[in-house]
């Protein structure tokens, strides 16, 4: 069991916050596969003190939808406040702040891993942030900003002295974006460091890679991000690996054709069939990888704009002769 502040978990998986892609569809969809635990995506705090529409409507949830966990991006003190201020009316369970994000138009606004530069600093807002959360709170950080300043022990030690329940870690370095070999040693010199839960994230696309990052670094849980991408049943397969030493075997054709379809249609019936279907088009096209011969599809898909359309799409992925050609899913291009 997981304990970040109040909240109490039983699984050792989490769904990570990821921009463009945990909405509330989203989320719900996993959790029919066995997550318990996820996050909304990034929320700045400058757009929601503006009560963006856009951003107000991330942060929609159902009963369904619980435990749930917001993330927070912003570095200025007075949006930050009035962020919190606006996020009592909602309903989740923990308040992350993103010390992680390597986005240009983000670290050009001295937010996300830009912080990584100034440990000082983000020490500052995440005792701003906790004095005036009425939830329990936590950070996300990376190893640090290049290979020359792996900074992940120091700045995870001031987050838990500014009263953070748990440190989030990505195993890589600013410079380093998604690409790279994860720091399993830099994980593990912070989870030796503190005596909250630190929960890992980096290559979580199996289980076997899973119980790597536990071996390697002796982290409480870890973060699924890409690795759900186009593969709900990935938490299906964790829990069973950790729970009966079992790997699961893929899914076959037939179940991944379903899942394509009631994804697809929560899509439409959340955001509208214009918006669902042209958010779909990048999960068609993770669902479909590892099959041969489907790039005449994934090209008709990216210009798919009606339901009708992509569900024949989905069809003729279904009907076609090619059998899968990856044992898992291993990689993935960020959105």
């Amino acid at each position: 069991m997981i304990k970040i502040g109040r909240l109490k978990l039983s699984s050792r998986f989490i769904l990570a916050p990821m921009a463009g892609i945990t909405d509330l569809p989203f989320r719900l969809f996993n959790r029919k596969f066995g997550c318990e635990f996820a996050f909304v995506e990034m929320i700045n705090v400058r757009s929601l003190s503006y009560k963006s529409k856009r951003t107000k409507s991330m942060l929609d949830t159902t009963e369904a939808d619980k435990p749930l966990g917001v993330q927070i991006l912003g570095a200025e003190p007075q949006y930050i406040l009035k962020g919190l201020d606006i996020m009592k009316q909602y309903d989740f369970e923990v308040l992350d702040f993103n010390a992680a994000c390597p986005m240009r138009k983000i670290i050009n606004r001295g937010e996300g891993a830009a912080l990584l530069k100034d440990p000082k600093k983000l020490h500052g807002l995440l005792k701003l942030v906790v004095e005036h959360s009425d939830r329990p709170v936590t950070v996300k950080i990376r190893t640090g900003w290049d290979k020359k300043s792996v900074n992940a022990r120091e700045v995870a030690l001031y987050a838990e002295d500014a009263g953070v329940k748990a440190v989030f870690i990505h195993g890589r370095t600013k410079e380093q974006l998604y690409s790279g070999k994860v720091d399993y040693d830099a994980i593990r010199a912070v989870k030796e460091a503190l005596k909250i839960p630190v929960i890992a994230s980096g290559d979580i696309f199996s289980p076997e890679l899973a119980k790597k990052m536990f071996d390697e670094t002796g982290c409480d849980a870890v973060l699924v991000a890409r690795g759900s991408m186009g593969n709900p049943w990935i938490f299906r397969e964790l829990e069973t690996f950790f729970k009966k030493g079992v790997i699961s075997p893929r899914p076959v054709k037939e179940e991944i054709f379903r899942v394509m379809l009631e994804h697809l249609n929560s899509f439409v019936d959340y955001h509208g069939e214009k918006t669902g279907v042209m958010l779909f088009r990048k999960f068609f096209a993770w669902y479909t990888k590892g099959f041969r011969g489907v790039r005449p599809l994934r090209e008709k898909c990216s210009t798919a704009k009606t339901l009708k359309e992509m569900e024949i799409l989905i069809g003729k992925f279904k009907e076609s002769k090619e059998s899968i050609v990856e044992h898992r899913i291993h990689s993935h291009e960020m959105p």
